[in-house]
């Protein structure tokens, strides 16, 4: 990768991490034929025999196995070439760029959150300041666009990004961006993710109050920007009435997931760690009209949006994952067909009617994505239609699916299931083949329409999907003989999307979007599962563990994966401030430092408790009330912010964390509770309460956590002081000031007067008085705690950073590392 001269995408300097890639991971290997030819050489220059050669001492061999692996992996493979043409995936003449553009690195792109505080403010550092000042430092190397938004993503939130990393090392300006990215993606304010992964969640059309489905979350990009959508519609100071629920194959996998949706700071998420395909309806009610008997009450786990971006062989992610180019064969996409299918099948059930589902693969296999979508309107009769989206997103350049291809098995290609040797049956499905009827005879077919792979061409903004009934080009190789066409698909496989890399200089996706009827049929549905579950178990046990190595790539592109997982360890269920700004509180409460996403196997077992899911902390209602009335009084929390049902915890006794759940995930929580906790909950809700050890006369046991103070703030009617803009700013920007050096001396008396414990002090403008503060549902404000004599911030350096940046101008604030951090601690305590 780095002997090419075409610009490297800043977002994936840690290329080796940088795979979207959902089934492979792999190690290097040598060919035993190399080794034995270059150790073989000087022999032969002798001229004399050849002799076997020796096995490689260990340490020659790493030394081997790192030069090796040092070199770029070569971006050709013949058999990839031959199974795309064959495909008919792009018109012959556009073959060339095709190529030349998947052999380029891909660009960098990232979105702004929304529904973040300073979204004003970083737009208008990103329009006015880095983007003119990039256009003047590169110009000659990028052209105008070296930064500019993407032009189908709504409100211009996402931006584009052609820089090579020559020009950021070099560059003071660049680096300066650089570092912008990566602290506001640290603190959620910008999600650094694929161009072309942004588009799914857009087709959802999520709305207010939506429960919403993500199958197959991680690393949890799509996710976090389901979340970012239901949180932008919400009144400001309510929560949103929507249901966030990002599922997973893998613990491991749930833990980054955890990560990376941890800075949206949500009550309304749920990460659940489940197989796709047989994730729990919860279903309490004997029929569909028993489950719309009690509105207030669900009876059944259904969704608005389901959004199901499968696993899948991933060679639209080429430009990124060069070793892609290595390992790719057809097998991989036959490999995954039955499991996507089922995958798909699983979110159609648990959609409501009327619902939407999007499927989407970083595939350009047609196996896996015309040939999936066939067999999921096949299997669902006229329960389910494919929905003609071409007037969304219209700036978004796509090309409507094939309706004809074949299969490949072993180098034989095969246009119906009857030519596949029997042999290979088992392996190579009907439902592979556009033409399958071997289902069931009862499936509906649209209007009797087949559409060719001539009609790959990209929509327009004013193209109508109907106008292709008069659409007459080459076929591209493929027959036109009444026979041929007879084989194509009799489904509107039109009406799906592929973007493919050169028509915007991005990825390559397929998507598809699906409405839902009416109920599906469920004695149909078990009768097409035992029709096609011909895989045998053991190949379906290693396609598992497959697809438990897909490499997230979306979000952490500048670190390696094993340095993310590291972090993990310290970050999962804990508040941006653990181990940074517990002040005395960190030292007394040594036993509390274990996450939720350590080492569970050890701590479940000490735990006496009935629960299902081993490995993973139950979810356990808080309902100890002298705690939460203590809790209530000593922070004077409102009636009309609701406690009861909503506090949860994940420990079985003396809680070290409270989390607070909106009534959506309390709803689902208590269906659960009802039906045995078929579901295995990772992680829920947003920090609000944590325990300390201060030995300072604090009536209350628990602190807040910022992570919930946004939401808690506007209820809270004691514990609060308001602070002036320099002695605000010095508490942010020193973290720890006495109480006398305040420049407001009437402020440094207020907090010297404050009973010890934990409070919030709000920035308070000149202007300002106290009751316009508190009628204000986000205003400026931190977590603190009142010591002996001083005034601890409890707040983690990045979210400092931000604070200064935004709304004090410090462009050159630095983050401070672990040990500053040790040191203040240190001083902090010294102070209490």
């Amino acid at each position: 990768m780095i002997a090419l001269r075409a610009p490297i995408s800043l977002l994936h300097l840690a290329a080796a991490a940088g795979q979207r890639n959902r089934c492979t991971g792999g190690h290097r290997r040598r060919g035993y034929a190399q080794r034995r030819h270059l150790s073989g050489a000087p022999e032969s220059l002798w001229g004399r025999s050849p002799r076997p050669p020796r096995p490689p001492t260990p340490a020659a061999a790493a030394r081997s196995e790192s030069n090796t692996s040092s070199l770029p992996p070569p971006l050709e493979n013949a058999a990839f070439e031959e199974y795309y043409k064959e495909q008919r995936i792009v018109h012959e003449e556009e073959w060339d760029d095709f190529m030349s553009v998947l052999r380029k690195p891909l660009p960098a792109t990232f979105r702004v959150n929304a529904s973040c505080r300073f979204l004003k403010d970083i737009c208008s550092r990103l329009e006015n300041d880095f983007r003119r000042a990039l256009e003047n430092e590169v110009s000659d190397e990028c052209g105008e666009y070296a930064l500019s938004p993407l032009p189908w993503y709504p409100g211009n939130l996402a931006w584009h990004l052609n820089l090579s990393r020559k020009q950021l090392r070099k560059n003071p300006a660049l680096e300066s961006f650089h570092e912008f990215l990566k602290h506001e993606s640290e603190v959620g304010n910008i999600t650094r993710q694929e161009a072309v992964s942004m588009v799914p969640p857009l087709f959802l059309n999520v709305q207010a109050g939506h429960h919403i489905l993500d199958m197959c979350a991680a690393p949890g990009s799509k996710t976090f920007q389901l979340l970012e959508m239901i949180h932008q519609s919400k009144e400001p100071g309510l929560l949103p009435t929507a249901l966030v629920i990002a599922n997973d194959l893998k613990v491991q996998r749930c833990d980054v997931l955890i990560h990376n949706t941890k800075r949206m700071c949500t009550a309304n998420l749920i990460v659940t760690n489940h197989e796709a395909q047989s994730f729990p309806s919860c279903s309490l009610a004997k029929d569909d009209s028993q489950a719309y008997k009690d509105h207030c009450k669900p009876q059944r786990l259904e969704f608005d949006r389901v959004l199901c971006d499968v696993p899948c062989s991933g060679d639209g992610t080429l430009r990124k994952s060069h070793d892609l180019w290595r390992k790719w064969s057809s097998s991989m996409g036959n490999e995954f067909h039955l499991l996507q299918v089922n995958i798909a099948m699983r979110g159609i059930a648990l959609l409501k009617v009327g619902g939407r589902m999007v499927y989407s693969t970083c595939s350009m296999n047609p196996v896996e994505n015309e040939a999936v979508v066939a067999e999921l309107l096949r299997r669902s009769g006229s329960s389910v239609e494919l929905l003609d989206v071409s007037s969304e997103l219209q700036e978004l350049v796509r090309r409507p699916g094939l309706s004809t291809w074949k299969v490949n098995d072993k180098g034989s290609w095969f246009q119906t299931h009857q030519d596949v040797p029997d042999s290979r049956k088992n392996v190579i499905l009907p439902s592979m083949f556009p033409s399958s009827t071997s289902i069931h005879e009862s499936h509906t077919v649209y209007n009797s329409f087949d559409v060719n792979s001539e009609y790959n061409v990209p929509l327009s903004r004013n193209f109508n999907i109907e106008d292709t009934n008069n659409v007459n080009c080459d076929t591209g190789g493929i027959s036109s003989s009444n026979s041929a066409q007879s084989l194509g698909s009799k489904f509107p496989l039109y009406r799906c999307m592929r973007i493919v890399p050169h028509d915007q200089d991005g990825g390559a996706f397929f998507i598809a979007v699906i409405r839902k009827l009416s109920p599906l049929n469920e004695n149909q549905v078990i009768k097409v599962r035992k029709t096609e579950n011909l895989l045998s178990g053991n190949r379906a046990v290693k396609l598992q563990e497959q697809c438990q190595h897909r490499i997230v790539s979306e979000v952490l592109d500048d670190n390696k994966l094993l340095d993310e997982q590291a972090k993990l360890s310290v970050a999962n269920q804990t508040s941006k401030d653990d181990n940074l700004i517990e002040v005395k509180m960190a030292s007394d409460d040594v036993e509390y430092s274990q996450t939720e996403s350590g080492d569970r196997s050890h701590r479940t077992n000490k735990l006496d408790y009935r629960h299902k899911w081993k490995g993973i902390d139950p979810v356990l209602f808080f309902k100890d009330e002298d705690v939460i009335k203590n809790i209530v009084s000593f922070f004077g929390i409102e009636e009309s912010f609701s406690l009861e049902g909503r506090l949860v915890t994940r420990s079985t006794d003396n809680a070290r964390r409270i989390y607070y759940v909106s009534k959506a995930v309390q709803d689902v929580l208590e269906l659960n509770v009802q039906v045995g906790e078929q579901i295995k909950i990772a992680s829920l809700g947003v920090k609000m309460f944590e325990r300390h050890r201060s030995k300072d006369g604090c009536s209350c046991a628990y602190r807040l956590s910022y992570e919930g103070l946004s939401l808690l703030f506007p209820y809270m009617r004691k514990r609060i002081l308001y602070a002036s803009p320099v002695d605000f700013q010095h508490l942010v920007q020193y973290r720890t000031i006495n109480f006398a050096r305040f420049a407001d001396a009437r402020f440094g008396e207020e907090a010297a007067s404050l009973m010890p414990g934990c409070c919030v002090v709000v920035l308070r403008e000149a202007h300002q008085i106290a009751d316009s503060i508190a009628k204000d549902p986000s205003p400026i404000a931190i977590v603190c705690w009142r010591g002996k004599a001083t005034m601890n911030v409890l707040v983690s350096p990045p979210d400092r950073k931000e604070l200064l940046e935004y709304r004090f101008g410090f462009k050159a604030f630095k983050v401070e590392d672990e040990k500053s951090n040790k040191d203040i601690d240190a001083l902090a305590e010294g102070s209490l």
